[in-house]
């Protein structure tokens, strides 16, 4: 007697079956390729806005740059192109590279008092109880969710000649000669009211993202420091400040980026004076574009400080990689 112990596959469903392990899922090939389309779909409506709210306007103002358009050529919907003109007379204008040297300079000073005093105050909350350390906390965070236009309002009644709160303060400590004392009135004393209100407004941030940094550090580094001798210092300079440096890297990007376009503060507080001097290249970008209605020209210097800020970016980022580098 035979005994059949198998059953050869009957038919196209038995294989079927048996391709896919008797189970009906789908083969790892096809499951590795959904795997490796996921990541991108999640990112289509991220790409899709980015390119629809940025991507679009950025190319319309490009366009713009090689057109003269002003009020007539608006009214009468005339597009003359220009080709490079726009160009050649803003690189050409002594205003520009004026403009462009005092915004350098500008953003070079606000990123390093923002960067210094942030990380002073993100160790302070490190080393803080907790309900001192949430009492800060709180008003950080109160400072940095404030509009900027509010801000500005706030400083511009602070530092206002008549009845501001600082000039009355001042006077009562014994300056009377700022009793009655203008703070739009000159180059020096707007920018130093206007880095004031920029270096409050950014110290929260890089506070914040610095205490939030240190609590990553294992506590078993400053035991081992301390057991070698190491005092307060050096544990901060060979503990502390290897693991903060990339936090550092990062949140000075993202300040010189924030700085440098920093707009409404300069423009809402003088409009850019006294006689444009306090100027900033978004600001001068503005004021010759819609001010002067120019528009082809406004465009021209927003392109320009755009490939700037790349520039500055790019070079930061150039030293930011090859210290890594050299620590590899």
């Amino acid at each position: 007697m035979t005994v059949q112990t198998e059953r050869p596959p009957s038919g196209p469903a038995d294989a079927r079956k048996a391709d896919h392990g008797g189970t009906g899922r789908p083969s790892p090939r096809a499951a590795s390729r959904a795997g490796a389309l996921a990541p991108y779909l999640l990112l289509l409506p991220a790409c899709a806005a980015t390119v629809l709210l940025l991507g679009w306007p950025l190319l319309k103002d490009v366009l713009l740059s090689f057109q003269n358009l002003n009020m007539g050529q608006l009214i009468q919907h005339v597009t003359e192109w220009n080709g490079l003109d726009n160009y050649k007379e803003t690189l050409t204008s002594e205003d520009f590279w004026r403009v462009t040297l005092r915004s350098v300079l500008f953003t070079a000073v606000n990123v390093v008092l923002v960067m210094v005093l942030g990380t002073l105050v993100g160790l302070l909350l490190a080393r803080l109880g907790r309900k001192m350390r949430f009492t800060l906390l709180i008003g950080l965070v109160l400072a940095w969710a404030m509009p900027i236009v509010a801000a500005t309002t706030v400083y511009q009644w602070l530092f206002a000649q008549r009845f501001g709160v600082v000039n009355w303060v001042l006077d009562k400590l014994g300056w009377h000669s700022m009793a009655d004392y203008s703070w739009t009135s000159s180059q020096m004393s707007t920018f130093f009211v206007v880095t004031v209100l920029i270096v409050w407004m950014s110290i929260p941030f890089v506070a914040i993202n610095l205490y939030a940094a240190t609590t990553t550090i294992p506590g078993e580094l400053y035991e081992a420091a301390s057991l070698d001798g190491a005092g307060a210092w050096r544990s901060f300079a060979t503990v502390t400040v290897p693991f903060l440096r990339p936090f550092l890297y990062a949140t000075t990007f993202l300040e010189i980026i924030w700085v440098f376009k920093a707009f409404v503060q300069v423009f809402l507080f003088n409009g850019g004076g006294p006689d444009r001097l306090t100027e900033i290249l978004p600001v001068y970008a503005y004021v010759e574009g819609m001010g002067n209605q120019h528009y082809g020209m406004g465009a021209a210097i927003a392109v320009l400080t755009i490939l700037i800020l790349l520039g500055l970016t790019a070079y930061h980022l150039r030293i930011v990689l090859k210290q890594e580098e050299d620590e590899l």
